[in-house]
């Protein structure tokens, strides 16, 4: 997923003032961590009402579509309203006008956006604001989740979070 993407996906969700936190391998990009380009952003949505209805506006402004596998590469039409997202147990995946999205409530490890939101931070691209799980919690949930790739991504991460650590403990020449 290229930065316009990213950016033009975080700007309707900004737009429509959804409350929301990206994780996963845009958020590890985010971080600066040297992973390869994830195809898809991750995002962890606040679940009160009023959110749920500004994130179905938002949705619905990103063409969103229910993403059923590759017999239907457009995806497959959906409701986007209140309900629908408040039934939501795990996750959604979703093509949208500008990539795929995958809108996680409880993303494994973690007990979902206020969990998330408590640490989170703002990185700034390409002039947009995003909200971004801190690399900590990218990595507590990727060690919960488990999956080969996962997996594979967290050595690289720990050691980028080492380096981090490091730079912030190295006095300024």
């Amino acid at each position: 997923m290229s930065d316009e993407q990213i950016v033009a996906i975080v700007g309707c969700l900004h737009r429509h003032r959804v409350a929301y936190v990206l994780v996963g391998g845009v958020a590890s990009q985010l971080h600066g961590a040297p992973i390869p380009r994830t195809r898809d952003a991750d995002v962890v949505p606040a679940r009160d009402a009023k959110n749920l209805d500004r994130l179905a506006a938002a949705l619905r402004e990103l063409d969103a579509r229910l993403w059923v596998g590759p017999q239907e590469p457009d995806g497959v039409e959906m409701v986007f309203d209140r309900s629908t997202l408040a039934a939501v147990d795990g996750f959604l995946n979703l093509v949208t006008a500008y990539g795929p999205v995958d809108l996680t409530f409880r993303p494994d490890g973690t007990d979902g956006y206020t969990d998330l939101a408590v640490n989170a931070i703002v990185v700034r691209l390409l002039g947009t604001d995003v909200s971004v799980a801190s690399l900590d919690d990218v990595i507590r949930s990727k060690e919960a989740a488990g999956r080969d790739k996962d997996i594979a991504a967290l050595p690289i991460l720990i050691r980028h979070r080492r380096t981090l650590g490091r730079e912030r403990d190295t006095p300024p020449a």
